[in-house]
């Protein structure tokens, strides 16, 4: 197929509105709609109207199709992401915490600068440079304070994993060689070790989603979280197969019940979800009985 020079012209918020009105979109609040584009990229908001298209050829909607419509489906997007975020949060802290304890208790305070706890060594150089970066780049005081108080290498591994990235976590308990170390922090969680580990590597793509402002409530998700077979529990068979943001939502409501069991976040979720009817919760793996499993539940 031959590629062709790209022609069309810049357009006004105004022809924007009138181009979508064109195509079948009502439009209540002429005024309202020129605001949203004037905040929210055309081109990224189409990505929420492309669903209300009856035909994507010709970008022809379904009858009914409402302006305002799609700007509930954007509210719902950047609500869940900035939930999925809080979530993500409590956990890389709780784990950063875990790796830091075990290590430091199990290997001493500096284990991260021994090659022999790494499954490969030329992996454990390679992560040790992004650490040292990391630590170099950071502006934290205790970090300052360290550097300039002890002659090391890098500061102990408690300190060092506060400036650690997610990703970067995740790729150093990956590697971690010892099994009792890796059990033990798996262990904190209710969890297999290589079900931790898969679950990060997830985690890691679905932050970095929310982080850089992407759609996540349709979004297929290229790393899947590895699905618990009988550790927990709670979560054995829960697993969707489609790559949609479900699995992450059930896993990290598990999560928090054994971080904070007091957290509301799991609330917070269900209120999301019933404030925004429209939403098509198939379009994000969820299951036509998903109110009977795990994400409504409790721990007693």
């Amino acid at each position: 197929m031959s590629k062709r020079p790209f022609s069309k012209p810049a357009t006004t918020f105004a022809e924007q509105v009138a181009l979508l009105q064109s195509r079948g979109m009502t439009v209540d609040d002429l005024a309202e709609a020129e605001r949203h584009l004037s905040h929210i990229n055309y081109y990224r908001l189409g990505a929420y109207w492309l669903p209300f298209e009856a035909d994507h050829a010709s970008h022809r909607f379904k009858p009914g199709t409402c302006f305002e419509d799609v700007i509930d489906l954007y509210r719902f997007d950047r609500q869940l992401r900035l939930l999925v975020l809080d979530a993500i949060e409590r956990v890389e802290v709780s784990v950063r915490t875990q790796w830091a304890y075990h290590l430091a208790y199990r290997h001493g305070t500096h284990a991260h600068l021994d090659p022999s706890l790494a499954s490969r060594r030329d992996w454990w150089q390679r992560h040790l440079d992004k650490l040292t970066a990391e630590v170099e780049r950071a502006d934290e005081t205790f970090i300052a304070h360290l550097r300039n108080t002890y002659s090391e290498v890098l500061p102990p591994v408690w300190a060092c994993c506060e400036v650690m990235s997610l990703g970067l976590l995740s790729n150093w308990y990956r590697n971690l060689k010892p099994m009792p170390t890796r059990r033990a922090i798996a262990a904190h969680f209710g969890l297999d070790d290589g079900v931790l580990a898969s679950w990060l590597h997830h985690l890691t793509v679905v932050r970095n989603t929310c982080a850089h402002h992407a759609r996540l409530w349709n979004r297929e998700i290229a790393v899947s979280p590895a699905a618990p077979r009988s550790k927990p529990a709670a979560l054995a068979g829960q697993f969707r197969p489609a790559k949609r943001i479900y699995n992450t939502l059930i896993l990290l409501a598990y999560l928090l019940d054994e971080i904070s069991p007091r957290s509301q976040w799991r609330a917070h979720l269900l209120a999301l979800l019933d404030q925004h009817p429209k939403v098509d919760l198939a379009a994000m793996g969820f299951p036509e009985d998903w109110r009977l499993s795990v994400i409504p539940e409790h721990k007693s």
